[in-house]
């Protein structure tokens, strides 16, 4: 609703400008009628329709460059509108399919290693599915965040601490529990981390 409202002032805006445009070439016309046909116009009318030729010509160019600047803002907001609307929480959906298929591929690699053949089998199979959803979420352009070796706000959410008597250890990450996620430069998800706190 909002993209058609602001898409009709646009409209709008563009028909009256239009109108003013029509108004003065029909200015122009008439004060041309009204100059002496003999002897020409006199220096002072010639530079005023200078004058006012200039102005038309610097209304148009802003025109133009308000007319493009409203159309790209539109662009925006419609990109931003379907983005935010409609590839979120596919997005999201997919990132919470990763994680039960990483729980799965954890509880079949345990499996893999006390017996040998179908599990074995299983496991690669479902590590390929899991190398299949990161694909997808690639071309979406979502990303692991970054490994990092201690712990930040922005891209981290600690789940547990471990105590630690070195105080250059406090906020270390000592293990990653889930993967975080980003797309389009906003953490979707922080990833989730064990750190040390020095006590």
């Amino acid at each position: 609703g909002d993209a058609e409202e602001l898409r009709d002032e646009v409209a709008a805006t563009h028909r009256r400008l239009d109108k003013l445009e029509k108004a003065m070439a029909e200015g122009f016309a008439k004060l041309m009628a009204a100059m002496p046909k003999e002897g020409g116009a006199p220096a002072w009318q010639m530079e005023r329709i200078d004058e006012n030729l200039r102005a038309l010509r610097n209304t148009e160019s802003v025109n133009q460059r308000l007319f493009n600047s409203l159309h790209e803002e539109l662009k925006g907001y419609r990109d931003n509108l379907l983005r935010d609307s409609m590839q979120k929480p596919a997005i999201r959906d997919l990132i919470l399919l990763f994680d039960d298929l990483s729980r799965l591929a954890e509880q079949m690699k345990t499996v893999a290693q006390e017996e040998v053949g179908e599990a074995t089998q299983w496991s690669a199979n479902l590590e390929n599915s899991i190398h299949s959803v990161v694909e997808i979420l690639h071309r979406l352009e979502v990303n692991e965040i970054p490994v990092k070796e201690t712990v930040e706000r922005a891209f981290h959410k600690v789940v547990a601490y471990e105590a630690t008597e070195r105080a250059e250890d406090d906020g270390r990450i000592v293990r990653r529990l889930k993967r975080g996620f980003a797309w389009h430069d906003q953490t979707l998800r922080p990833e989730e981390v064990v750190a040390l706190r020095f006590e």
